[in-house]
């Protein structure tokens, strides 16, 4: 059967092809995944568990664990053919995505690593370096928030602090009321960073967002002041970045922003992206001083270039991008409507669960993204991180709910204040019922008099 479209060479218009005797087609209607293909993508999920927990380790659907697998079997069948002809190519195709996903200039600024706290380390090392190398004075300053994530804070101890650095900390309040707060916090801790013109604040370290307790930072403004106070480098550790906010890294405007792909992107455990805005612009030292701290034969070549080869091991979770980019695109609105449904939902459920509780929220619901800290009820006495991990697994054990609980520890003059937050979160897969059987676990244990003190450890 022939096609009207055979024709259209011999007819140009701007709107294509203008044959009058073809018969004009209509549009396909847009098929969106269902709530059924939904439940069949996760169905590798253990179904007894109310997982709103999403924030930890992300999720990954079953068409994107098939395309993983077939790579890893295109390896283990022919090695040197997959490392010639597959790896690189692959590599590249994933990380032009990335480029275009977060308005990158140049594919050359996106590199791929294992996880955020891999490319923190790559940012560290090098201001390490500038220690190391005079470039930096001793006493020099790196600023980041006090609720920076852990494994970061123990990368600038080990990087900065032990070339000769000082680090000051960003003292955050929780719950937080307004992003003003954060930016007059973060004001004050460049100006004890600058000491009277005594040193220099060499790098900033901005979370996007805030893991434990989760908030959502203005880190666009804090950019901006960083500017304005001529801070030498910014690192954004975005490890909720693409998939959970808005990424726009020349909006942002920061030296170096990564993000994990593994957590709000759908793709498997683990791969992250590192942005490093290119040499010249704005004074930034450029990325020739980066290096990825596993050393292998294309040391020298580039970061993108040296991440893409640290030697033998699975790179199949960085060459799946198209495949998760497809099943995004399965989403009513892509990336952006899924962010948006989940924001909003997870604003409903932790609205719906403070209610229930007679508590609060730990923010304002615009200062959340897909997670919100919602305060748990003071009668069961959480009064230290030993108790968040006892409630936590009795959770988990005997209502078969996954959520982290945050201490937050009483301010001199409380009384009978919430100590306790759970973050929750919400992700495609997630039903409203995962959340009432959160709210009703939570009405039993206060029914039954339960505290923390109680519970085994």
């Amino acid at each position: 059967m022939a096609s009207s479209s055979l024709n259209c060479h011999n007819s140009h218009s701007l709107n294509g092809c203008s044959n009058p005797n073809s018969t004009p087609t209509k549009k396909p209607k847009l098929s969106f995944i269902s709530d059924s293909e939904i439940e069949s993508e996760f169905s590798h999920h253990d179904q007894i568990i109310a997982r709103i927990n999403n924030g930890s380790f992300g999720s990954c659907p079953q068409s994107v664990i098939s395309a993983q697998q077939k790579f890893q079997l295109q390896f283990l069948r022919q090695p040197d053919n997959f490392y010639f002809n597959t790896l690189k190519p692959s590599i590249l195709h994933s990380r032009s995505i990335i480029k275009s996903l977060v308005n990158a200039h140049s594919v050359d600024e996106i590199s791929l690593v294992d996880n955020a706290t891999t490319a923190a380390a790559i940012v560290l090392q090098n201001c390490a370096w500038g220690f190391d190398g005079g470039i930096f004075n001793k006493g020099d300053v790196a600023v980041m928030l006090h609720y920076a994530y852990g494994a970061v804070k123990k990368s600038v101890q080990a990087y900065v602090t032990r070339a000769g650095g000082e680090v000051i900390e960003v003292q955050l309040p929780f719950p937080v009321g307004s992003k003003e707060e954060i930016v007059s916090e973060f004001r004050k801790a460049l100006e004890k960073g600058k000491e009277n013109g005594k040193k220099r604040v060499r790098l900033a370290v901005i979370d996007h967002v805030t893991s434990m307790p989760s908030v959502v930072i203005p880190v666009k403004e804090l950019v901006k002041i960083c500017r304005e106070e001529g801070v030498d480098q910014v690192f954004v550790d975005a490890a909720h970045g693409i998939g959970c906010v808005d990424v726009d890294v020349r909006d942002i405007g920061a030296d170096f922003y990564t993000s994990n792909l593994h957590k709000w992107f759908f793709c498997p455990p683990s791969v992250a992206f590192l942005y490093c805005r290119k040499r010249g612009e704005e004074g930034n030292m450029g990325d020739l001083h980066l290096h990825h701290p596993v050393v292998s034969h294309e040391y020298g070549n580039g970061l993108a270039v040296e991440s893409a080869w640290i030697g033998t091991r699975d790179y199949s979770a960085q060459l799946v991008v198209p495949a998760v980019l497809e099943f995004i695109n399965r989403f009513e609105g892509g990336i952006e409507g899924i962010k948006r449904r989940n924001h909003e939902k997870v604003v409903e459920m932790g609205e719906m669960l403070v209610k229930a509780w007679g508590t609060s929220l730990g923010s304002l619901p615009e200062m959340c993204a897909s997670m919100i800290m919602v305060g748990l009820p003071a009668c069961l006495e959480i009064s230290s991180e030993s108790d968040t991990l006892k409630l936590r697994t009795h959770l988990r054990d005997h209502f078969q709910v996954e959520v982290p609980i945050y201490f937050r520890a009483p301010i001199d003059g409380e009384v009978s204040s919430i100590t306790g937050y759970a973050r929750i979160s919400h992700q495609v897969y997630n039903k409203d019922d995962d959340y009432y059987r959160f709210r009703d676990a939570v009405n039993q244990l206060v029914s039954d008099g339960i505290t923390c003190a109680s519970l085994s450890n």
